[in-house]
């Protein structure tokens, strides 16, 4: 398998500013792998909330997570600023592939890149359901 080459910030329709924590950094001085799937979840949750595609207590659909990947290709360490490249790879019937490039401070190349899937379902049955148009509509300009 051909390992990936991080991408430029030009390949991405949304950013959003994430600040490191101290508490981020493991032992090795630098964040922790872990925390890089947090950012992923923020980027696509604090979009969607602000779209108005989703209430996280209210809305009747919701998306869960079936599948993540990332590829690291430089460290981010406290105290620099993530900004969070956000596109839509993929918009099923009931799916959303995310993609995410996550780029330290003013660096043009990625640090870290990946995915992330949400399965759309009933938030009471949790069975899959079709996209809600809402959703369709707030992740439109999103698509690559």
């Amino acid at each position: 398998m051909e390992r990936p080459t991080p991408e430029a910030r030009s390949a991405y329709r949304h950013f959003r500013a994430i600040t490191t924590r101290w508490m981020d950094n493991d032992v090795y001085a630098h964040v922790n792998n872990v925390v890089y799937y947090s950012w992923f979840d923020t980027v696509v949750n604090q979009y969607l909330v602000e779209t108005g595609a989703l209430h996280i207590e209210r809305s009747p659909v919701i998306g869960l997570v079936v599948e993540t990947h990332c590829n690291y290709f430089s460290p981010v360490s406290f105290p620099d600023l993530v900004h969070a490249g956000l596109r839509v790879a993929r918009l099923g019937s009931s799916s959303v592939r995310y993609e995410v490039g996550l780029f330290r401070n003013d660096d043009p190349l990625a640090a870290a890149q990946g995915h992330f899937v949400h399965v759309y379902v009933d938030r009471g049955t949790r069975r899959p359901v079709a996209l809600p148009d809402r959703l369709r509509e707030a992740l439109a300009p999103l698509a690559a």
